[in-house]
């Protein structure tokens, strides 16, 4: 083979790989955007599940009513 066809199958090679290499950037960038999102939503529900469990929390503390 010769040098310069060499040369072009290294080229030719490189630019598949560099489509391949922003392609799978482009997919780890949307994941990052997922996942953050998906934290922001995970600390919300957290955050309201222990509003909820204070509410109910401090009901469960009273003693119970009078016909038990």
């Amino acid at each position: 083979m010769s040098l310069e066809l060499r040369i072009v199958e290294l080229e030719t090679r490189q630019a598949f790989q560099d489509d391949t290499i922003q392609a799978l950037n482009d997919v780890v960038v949307e994941q990052n955007r997922v996942i953050e999102r998906l934290q922001l939503q995970m600390a919300e529900l957290i955050k309201r599940y222990e509003e909820m469990s204070g509410q109910y929390g401090s009901a469960a503390e009273e003693a119970p009513p009078p016909h038990y």
